[in-house]
């Protein structure tokens, strides 16, 4: 068996896209696929395409296996162009007898390439396809993460084709979890989750009951991205568990930008005091870190601890960026708290604090202002406020 192959009769046929480096907006430095599967059986065929880029990718591996043209079938899990986008190229080649989606799905995929005419198939949670030795059942994920989302199950063969779940953006010659080093794919399934999924964790979590519930005899799980799970199942399951509960560690997160180094100074001592209250810290300079991998951290700190200078009466432009894309992440059950430093005005402590309230991050601090630089007193000041959210943090913990 090649390492393009899931089982007997079920191929790997998707693309690797070693080059991006920006998924919009989350920062793709190890690349990705764009995964879909061929199952040749008495109805051949095809689960999900590639982004319209990578279609040659695809159209050469579908090749090594089966003439393009006699596919009978496509299964379109996920609307979203990097999984359609070389749709109706496929459909003017293929001509297939139908194209499964689900309700949502049909609306989009005419919405995205205005192609009523294309032989649609409407399938719900529950329905069942033969392909011949191997039957589809097909599972409505709506909104995990667009309202078109469905997982299609190959009951035979245990393999969940599970869409933009359990994913990562990882480039890899590798197939399977197996092949690679697992901290990796765990590392790159968290900061998917966190960027892509977060926001959904309610659903997630309604959905991970049900699936259980299904009693599905799951052996693989192959997601639209990055590695096929087929030993590391249950781990990949329980983090999912655990994210879309919003669990958190006893870890506290400071997230910064300074202008003259002040606020800087004022973080370090507030991570003096949270290391003396015995809570595990981490500091994240905007400067230097992507947004999208301070969310990832974010998803297991049980504090966010926000600090900015005052520009403009308002916030440094980084922080300003980074809370309008974790607001649309949705963070919850954490506690939060503010400072910085100031020249004249001070407005920047005000704004942090709101921004918590309306991610409904508990505030448990008025905030910290500092004018200019901050002198030892003040910082002392900075190293209570730190032992204060430590205690918080410790105190939820021992509960």
């Amino acid at each position: 068996m090649s390492n393009n192959e899931l089982a007997k009769g079920v191929h790997w046929v998707g693309a690797v896209d070693w080059d991006i480096r920006d998924f919009h907006g989350y920062s793709t430095y190890k690349g990705t696929t764009y995964n879909a599967f061929l199952v040749v059986d008495e109805k051949v065929t095809l689960f999900d395409t590639v982004k319209r880029s990578h279609m040659g990718d695809l159209l050469r591996n579908i090749r090594a296996i089966i003439d393009p043209t006699k596919i009978d079938y496509i299964v379109v899990n996920h609307v979203e162009m990097d999984h359609s986008g070389s749709l109706p190229e496929l459909m003017d080649l293929i001509k297939p007898e139908k194209v499964f989606c689900s309700p949502m799905g049909k609306k989009a995929l005419i919405d995205h390439f205005h192609k009523p005419e294309w032989p649609f198939e409407v399938v719900k949670s529950g329905t069942e396809v033969s392909l011949g030795k191997r039957t589809v059942q097909f599972i409505e994920t709506r909104m995990l993460h667009w309202p078109d989302s469905m997982f299609s199950f190959l009951k035979e063969d245990g393999i969940l084709f599970s869409s933009d779940a359990f994913g990562q953006h990882l480039a890899s010659s590798e197939r399977f979890d197996d092949e690679v080093d697992l901290s990796i794919v765990m590392k790159e399934s968290t900061k998917y989750y966190a960027n892509i999924l977060y926001l959904f964790s309610p659903l997630i979590n309604k959905l991970l009951k049900s699936i259980a519930d299904m009693n599905l005899d799951i052996k693989m799980i192959a997601p639209d991205h990055g590695v096929i799970w087929r030993t590391h199942q249950s781990k990949i399951l329980a983090a999912y568990d655990k994210w879309s509960k919003n669990e958190a560690d006893k870890k506290a997160l400071i997230i910064y930008d300074s202008m003259w180094h002040s606020t800087e100074t004022m973080a370090y001592a507030v991570n003096d005091g949270l290391l003396e209250a015995g809570v595990s810290t981490n500091m994240v300079n905007l400067q230097v870190h992507h947004r999208s991998d301070v969310m990832t951290q974010v998803l297991g700190a049980k504090a966010i601890i926000l600090g900015s200078s005052t520009l403009n009466n308002g916030l440094l432009p980084r922080m300003a960026g980074f809370l309008m894309y974790m607001r649309g992440l949705k963070p919850t059950n954490k506690i939060g708290a503010a400072f910085g430093s100031f020249g004249w005005s001070g407005e920047a402590v005000g704004l942090l604090n709101t921004a918590l309230t309306d991610m409904k991050i508990d505030v448990i601090e008025d905030g910290l202002k500092i004018k200019y630089v901050p002198d030892e007193e003040k910082l002392e000041e900075c190293r209570e406020m730190g032992r204060r959210v430590g205690k918080a943090v410790c105190d939820i913990f021992e509960e």
